[in-house]
């Protein structure tokens, strides 16, 4: 089966800054990948490529075996996206969101009643499902945001930072929904640069660093019996002082 995602040569250039350079993912189906790097590495810049916010400077991609040259519609259809900034419609409540989200992917009204429900209910949201966007709490706005992206069912999902200000409670809760997706065969692709959600979470992991992917691969082969936050200060400490970080984990 081919992979959910696998881009060739991705890079984004603005003026005189390489911001991702070149990079080759892939992302198997099923997997929780967590796609790692220091503020400033590229992480919301390659999602924002890849979901169509930004235009490639160079190279080409593939999602759920899909051209977005190609078949656009079709990848809106299937794939769900929560952005660092989360883009609410900060004048509707929570409710009028998921329908309107619902409305736009063409679910029947049953179906859109009944996830909505589901959704709100699991996120505990249900109490405030009548309350404006703009009156959330930040923890809030991420579960109505991922509520969103769920509602049409997809089948991949690009999470920037969703786990950023959220208190234990909200982040148990957004870890056990996602845990599900991909059990139930989704694929979630996740940017984090908290290393202790990512272990917990994720079973392939790619490093990005100064826009370059210096290792992807699961994350039991990339550990090597150590921590994560140990693999990745080495991986991000030897790359441009020493061989490529991808042939240090092949070695």
């Amino acid at each position: 089966m081919e992979p959910a995602l696998v881009t060739h040569g991705l890079r984004k250039v603005f003026g005189d800054l390489v911001a991702v350079d070149g990079i080759d993912l892939v992302v198997p189906r099923g997997s929780f990948y967590g796609f790692l790097g220091q503020n400033g590495a590229g992480k919301s810049t390659t999602i924002k490529c890849l979901t169509g916010l930004l235009r490639p400077s160079a190279g080409s991609f593939r999602i759920l075996g899909l051209d977005p040259a190609v078949d656009a519609v079709a990848i809106q259809r299937r794939v769900g996206v929560v952005p660092e900034d989360l883009a609410l419609f900060e004048r509707l409540t929570a409710a009028e969101t998921l329908a309107f989200v619902g409305q736009i992917h063409g679910l029947a009204r049953d179906v859109l009643d009944a996830r909505a429900r589901e959704l709100l209910s699991f996120l505990d949201l249900a109490g405030a499902a009548g309350e404006l966007a703009a009156d959330y709490s930040h923890g809030m706005r991420k579960k109505l945001a991922l509520a969103a992206a769920l509602l049409p069912a997809p089948r991949l999902l690009f999470l920037d930072e969703p786990f950023e200000g959220i208190d234990a409670v909200g982040s148990r809760k957004i870890r056990q929904v996602l845990a599900d997706f991909v059990a139930g065969g989704g694929t979630v692709f996740l940017t984090s640069h908290v290393l202790e959600i990512v272990e917990g979470l994720c079973d392939h992991v790619g490093v990005l660093h100064r826009g370059r992917l210096v290792a992807q691969g699961p994350l039991a082969l990339l550990r090597q019996e150590r921590t994560l936050e140990e693999t990745f200060l080495s991986l991000v400490g030897a790359a441009g002082t020493h061989a490529s970080a991808l042939d240090w984990l092949a070695g």
